[in-house]
C-alpha cells in the first residue's frame, strides 16, 4: 500500500492548486474525471461557487480547534475528490479550514479517477464514493484512519430517502444540499478529529 500511497501523494496538489484547478475548470466548460458529460460540466460550476462560499464562510468549531492545535504527531491528509462531486465541494472547505489550524496536517488533493489503485483500496460499501480523506502518519507512512464520502447523519439522510423513494434523485440532492448548510460542517469536523484521538 505504501507505494501506492506515495505515487498519489506525489500526483496530488495543494488545495489551493486544486481550487484553481476547479475554477478553471468551470471557467472553460469542463469537468475532471472520466465523464466529460454536460451534467458534470454544470455539476463542476455549481461546485466551483459552492467552495468559493464555503471557503469565505466556514468556521473550524472551538473544541475541534484546540484538538488540531495540539496534535503531537505529523500527518498527510490525502483526499480523493473529483470537480463534479456533490459531496466534496461540501466536505473539502471544511477538511482545508482544520487543515490551516495545525502546521502539523499536510493537506493533499488527488483525483479519484487518476489514482484508482487507491481509489481501490477505500471503497465504501463496494463503491468508488468521494471524497475519501485517509489520514496518514508522515513518519511511518501508516493510515491513521480514514473518512467519507459524507458524515453519517448525511449518509443516514440518503440511505432513508432510497428507501422512502427507491433511487437517489434530484430532491434527494437537494435535501442533501440542505442538510449541509444547516449542519455548517460541524458533523464532518467532529467525526475527522474522533480519527486522531
Amino acid at each position: 500500500m505504501n507505494s501506492i500511497l506515495n505515487t498519489s501523494i506525489f500526483n496530488s496538489k495543494s488545495y489551493q492548486e486544486y481550487r484553481t484547478f476547479i475554477a478553471k475548470l468551470a471557467q472553460d466548460g469542463q469537468t475532471s474525471g472520466a465523464n466529460l458529460s454536460l451534467d458534470y460540466v454544470n455539476y463542476t460550476k455549481l461546485n466551483e461557487s459552492r467552495m468559493h462560499r464555503l471557503d469565505k464562510t466556514m468556521q473550524v468549531v472551538a473544541d475541534v480547534k484546540l484538538v488540531l492545535e495540539n496534535l503531537s504527531k505529523e500527518s498527510i491528509w490525502l483526499v480523493l475528490s473529483e470537480s463534479w462531486c456533490g459531496d466534496a465541494a461540501q466536505v473539502l472547505p471544511v477538511i482545508n479550514k482544520m487543515a490551516e489550524v495545525s502546521d502539523k496536517i499536510d493537506l493533499r488533493i488527488a483525483l479519484r479517477d487518476e489514482n484508482e489503485d487507491l481509489m481501490n483500496l477505500f471503497l465504501t460499501d463496494g463503491t468508488k464514493s468521494i471524497p475519501k480523506l485517509i489520514i496518514i502518519d508522515k513518519e511511518s507512512g501508516t493510515v491513521v484512519g480514514d473518512f467519507g464520502p459524507r458524515p453519517i447523519p448525511a449518509k443516514q439522510l440518503i440511505v432513508d430517502y432510497k428507501a422512502a423513494h427507491g433511487v437517489v434523485d434530484e430532491a434527494a440532492k437537494i435535501e442533501l444540499q440542505k442538510w449541509y448548510l444547516a449542519d455548517k460542517g460541524v458533523a464532518i469536523q467532529q467525526e475527522i478529529v474522533a480519527l486522531l484521538k
